[in-house]
């Protein structure tokens, strides 16, 4: 049997989507396999992926399946971006990979 996975305490962003982050305009990120272990409820420690300097606190409130044929126009919204824009961001971090997941979250003050 294996141990269970410890629910992931940070979570790292590229320092462009910081201010849409902090100004609420960013609500999910889409993250692949190796980063879909978040659990809703639990609070995350947010740095920049570049210089991993902490900007904010995220509480976790849902981890979704998603494929890239899903993405749709209300993911681009919640990214504070356009479809095309959204997918060649995931296509650039997560070449080829058609499972994602959807993991929502609210700003902790």
């Amino acid at each position: 049997m294996k141990p269970a996975q410890t629910a992931p305490t940070e979570m790292t962003f590229f320092a462009r989507f910081e201010s849409d982050i902090l100004a609420g305009k960013k609500t999910i990120t889409i993250r692949d396999e190796s980063e879909s272990h978040y659990v809703p409820g639990s609070v995350v420690n947010v740095s920049t992926l570049e210089e991993g300097r902490a900007f904010c606190r995220l509480k976790i409130l849902a981890v979704t399946p998603l494929r890239y044929s899903q993405l749709n126009d209300f993911h681009a919204q919640q990214e504070n971006m356009t479809l095309p824009q959204l997918k060649s961001v995931i296509e650039d971090i997560y070449p080829g990979q058609e499972y994602l997941y959807l993991i929502e979250y609210q700003l902790v003050s």
